[in-house]
């Protein structure tokens, strides 16, 4: 069990760093691993709608696609929490590329 923790924080942890260096492949990583519990992290829709809209404003319609879906099961809090949270991101990427 350990070891799968640590192998589920090491996927987070290193498309993390991809994302932060604007990798859109690897925010849409993150939005399902989110959305789907994979790698025994705990689903969380907040977090994958960020992702997913992330990946998505580069480009991705797939992205899109999944943000769609799984905006259906959430309130429009969750959603509004969401987007505010991927507006943060993509602000805080801007003041890194600066």
């Amino acid at each position: 069990m350990a070891n799968s923790l640590k192998s589920a924080r090491f996927l987070i942890e290193s498309r993390l760093s991809d994302a932060a260096r604007g990798d859109s492949k690897a925010c849409f990583d993150l939005g399902i691993v989110y959305s789907s519990g994979a790698e025994g992290v705990d689903v969380d829709l907040v977090e994958a709608h960020k992702w997913f809209n992330i990946a998505a404003v580069s480009g991705s319609e797939r992205a899109a696609e999944c943000r769609a879906e799984i905006s259906e099961d959430m309130t429009a809090r969750e959603i509004t929490d969401a987007q505010k949270a991927a507006r943060a991101w993509l602000r805080g990427l801007e003041m890194r590329a600066a």
